[in-house]
């Protein structure tokens, strides 16, 4: 027997009213990264106003409690892993690494979310038995090396140690990686070369 009740739908900046606006939330998360690292990096750009404009209408307590809320509703386990995740936590370690008073308050600001991603870290990488190699998203080193920058920056130890770990268990081992096989029509990543960036953070030169 169907259901008569009509679905109840939300427009996504009421889901996400901190990150919308583009085909997907890790997209929007970057691109909020792009404009934190454009501040830092060139504090004189002549759209400084504008961008802050922006970070300042969207980082705000209340939209960055929504999202962080989304995270805690059941059945997002797998929401984003671990690409918008790692996103995310690149944001947080841009906004750490400023010495503005504005990336400052943002930092604070998206405290909540990056509390809860880096949860989702800690409770998923135990359980997660072999890395996912493709060219795509759900690209496992990837995910560890941006997670593991913001680690590193803001001083989580047990962030960092869990990170390292599995980072030596899934590719520690690794030789003759086979790069030959690349790219595949959709890669946007490269198997090799992302495995390669995350070890180069993991092991002595």
């Amino acid at each position: 027997m169907c259901s008569t009740r009509t679905p109840t739908y939300k427009a996504p900046n009421k889901v996400h009213p901190a990150f919308y606006g583009c085909y997907d939330w890790h997209s929007s998360v970057h691109g909020h990264w792009m404009l934190a690292r454009l501040l830092r990096l060139f504090p004189a750009l002549p759209e400084r106003e504008q961008i802050v404009k922006a970070l300042d209408t969207n980082l705000t307590p209340e939209k960055i409690e929504t999202e962080a809320a989304y995270f805690k509703r059941p059945g997002t386990q797998a929401f984003e892993r671990t690409y918008g995740w790692a996103w995310t936590l690149k944001l947080a370690e841009e906004l750490h690494r400023s010495t503005s008073p504005d990336a400052k308050r943002w930092e604070r600001n998206l405290q909540p979310l990056t509390d809860v991603l880096t949860e989702r870290y800690l409770d998923f990488l135990p359980k997660q038995v072999y890395p996912i190699r493709t060219g795509l998203h759900p690209n496992t080193a990837f995910g560890l090396a941006f997670a593991l920058d913001y680690a590193l920056a803001a001083g989580d130890g047990a962030l960092k140690e869990l990170l390292v770990a599995r980072s030596l268990d899934y590719f520690g081992k690794d030789v003759d990686y086979p790069a030959k096989l690349e790219p595949n029509g959709s890669d946007f990543l490269s198997p090799t070369l992302v495995e390669a960036d995350l070890m180069r953070r993991v092991l002595a030169p």
